[in-house]
């Protein structure tokens, strides 16, 4: 396995944010919580310190320093290496430059939609549609809170993308749900 491969989502934005200087994984998560990096992967507090502590062994990050603040554990801080800085930016150019299938349930639940009365599936559609919209509302938000703030747009990239995504498939759903109502797509074909 190449040194790049070796770094999950978790990892791409652990190392992401140590790029932009120092941290304990705690202050880690807390920035990645603030910033809804959560939308884009999978963020525990114990999955994250397991996450430096591999990275650690890899030599991507190394521990600068041990701190304590009261009655709190001590919190090591850790900084990116050139090594990790080489291995982010081949990870990073691997899944912008690859695309891959992650296997998204929801088009093995469409495909299988057959299995329920199509009354079911269009208000299934339609309640998927609503909190798509709503969740599209909230991305309208973010986007417009970071331009009013002058937060240059590429460093948030991936907020466009997620709305133009949602926004596509929204549109696309509420066409398949038309074409439901309308018979186009027909529900009492028999079965082959």
């Amino acid at each position: 396995m190449s040194e790049p491969r070796t770094l999950t989502p978790l990892a791409v934005a652990a190392l992401a944010l140590l790029a932009e200087g120092p941290s304990h994984p705690y202050e880690m998560y807390q920035t990645l919580m603030q910033r809804s990096e959560d939308r884009l992967v999978k963020v525990r507090p114990g999955s994250l310190y397991h996450t430096v502590d591999r990275m650690e062994a890899h030599g991507f990050v190394r521990a600068t320093g041990t701190e304590r603040e009261g009655n709190r554990p001590e919190r090591t801080t850790y900084e990116i290496t050139d090594a990790g800085t080489r291995a982010l930016g081949e990870r990073i150019t691997e899944i912008i430059g690859t695309p891959t299938n992650e296997y998204p349930e929801f088009p093995l639940g469409l495909g299988e939609a057959h299995n329920l009365p199509v009354d079911t599936v269009i208000a299934l559609l339609r309640k998927r549609v609503g909190l798509i919209r709503a969740d599209t509302g909230v991305l309208d938000g973010a986007i417009a809170d970071l331009t009013l703030r002058g937060v240059p747009a590429k460093y948030w990239l991936d907020v466009r993308y997620q709305r133009a995504i949602a926004a596509t498939e929204a549109d696309v759903l509420e066409t398949l749900i038309a074409d439901l109502q309308s018979g186009a797509v027909s529900w009492s074909e028999e079965k082959h």
